[in-house]
């Protein structure tokens, strides 16, 4: 059974160290690409996304331009996550009940569902080999659904848990779907579902009457479910399995500390020799607290069974291959001698884009400006047509000056 490790430190960083700021609005979620580990996803209240190039080992100055924004949404963005297998790929999801996933690499929108969503999105999840997204909604239902096939939903759950609170879900082994929801006691409640038959959960466990939305967290390398939730002091974990009961309580961390928020490790920054599984960023209110989940052994020798092979920084298709229907799972790494991150991993984007900030195009824009476009670029000529008047004047003025 997983223990807690003593953080090596903690604390608040100094006032004066940079910051990544471009957005002009709270930012709302964000997202590490899993297949560079120097680019990070922000969405924010204004609307748009921005993706970011941090320096190695940290920046050495305020970041306020990012590598490109991503614009499309007309209301805030609450939601990113990256495809885990294919390349530039990102997802957002807006309170205006538009999922959009963007490639990044060219800087546009390549897909945009707009009408799939009656209400808010609640939270949106890739499957292990980002074919299917996992959505969860306002309207009560969780939509299993291939984005390229412009909406047509596989499976869907409906009214997972009977409270008005929000849903979350992820996708879990073979197929099934992990939900966290509310009773109608508001009983905050987990359960398991087969998508393909609907009709009753495979398991549903009542936890306790806490306020808080519980965010799941899957890993499938061990098969466990750790379950927080903002304002919460604990983190429960179960192991999930292919037979009932399918979900079994393993134990629960718990601090004197409430949570603001958090993030979780990916599997190739654990500390193999200290039999390390999981570590968790709880953001409390004047610090970020790593906590690392351990497995209690004393052997110095790598443990094959906490350590499977597991999801790299490579990925398995390129941007194209997916839009064009192609699907594959995670390129797989060993992390017997530990992960050795390469020196440098390209981030291979548009060379306009590495030429400065640019701004996306949704679908609708195409290569030939139209509309509001055309009145921003007559706008800019007018401008410009006015500076050079003006500079023409002063330029004249000059002239005589100099000539008496």
């Amino acid at each position: 059974m997983p223990a807690l490790s003593p953080p090596p430190q903690t604390g608040r960083l100094d006032k004066s160290y940079p910051l990544v700021s471009g957005h002009t609005a709270p930012v709302l979620d964000i997202d590490w690409c899993p297949h560079n580990d120097h680019v990070i996803a922000s969405g924010s209240e204004d609307c748009t996304v921005m993706v970011w190039s941090v320096p190695e080992g940290g920046p050495s100055r305020p970041l306020t331009e990012p590598v490109v924004t991503l614009e499309g949404h007309s209301k805030r963005v609450g939601i990113l996550s990256w495809h885990p297998t294919a390349q530039n790929l990102l997802l957002s999801a807006g309170c205006d009940n538009v999922v959009t996933v963007w490639d990044v690499g060219e800087g546009r929108a390549a897909l945009s569902l707009d009408e799939l969503h009656p209400d808010v999105i609640y939270s949106a999840a890739w499957t292990q080999d980002g074919a299917l997204l996992c959505t969860t909604c306002r309207d009560k239902q969780v939509r299993l659904f291939d984005p390229r096939a412009r909406g047509t939903v596989a499976n869907e759950v409906s009214r997972p848990h009977e409270g008005s609170r929000p849903v979350r879900a992820v996708s879990v082994d073979d197929g099934k779907v992990l939900t966290t929801g509310f009773s109608r006691m508001s009983e905050r409640q987990v359960a398991v579902w087969d998508p393909r038959n609907p009709s009753e959960a495979l398991t549903l466990q009542e936890l306790d009457t806490s306020s808080g939305v519980l965010l799941p967290y899957y890993d499938p390398d061990t098969n466990v479910v750790y379950l927080t939730g903002k304002g919460d002091s604990s983190i429960r974990y179960f192991e999930l399995t292919g037979e009932a009961p399918f979900l079994h309580y393993l134990s629960m961390f718990s601090s004197k500390d409430s949570q603001r928020g958090g993030a979780w490790m990916p599997k190739r920054g654990l500390d193999v020799s200290k039999c390390e599984i999981a570590r968790f960023y709880k953001l409390h209110e004047r610090k970020c607290e790593p906590i690392a989940m351990t497995v209690p052994r004393k052997s110095d020798l790598f443990q094959e069974d906490l350590y499977p092979d597991t999801a790299g920084p490579d990925p398995a298709l390129s941007a194209e291959e997916w839009l064009g229907g192609q699907n594959a799972s995670p390129v797989l790494i060993s992390l017997k001698d530990g992960y050795i991150p390469p020196k440098t991993r390209e981030f291979k984007v548009n060379k306009s884009l590495l030429e400065g900030p640019r701004r996306s195009q949704t679908p609708q824009e195409g290569a030939l400006p139209g509309g509001a476009q055309l009145d921003r670029i007559s706008e800019s000529l007018r401008r410009l047509e006015a500076t050079v008047a003006t500079q023409d004047r002063r330029i004249s003025e000059l002239e005589q000056r100099l000539g008496k």
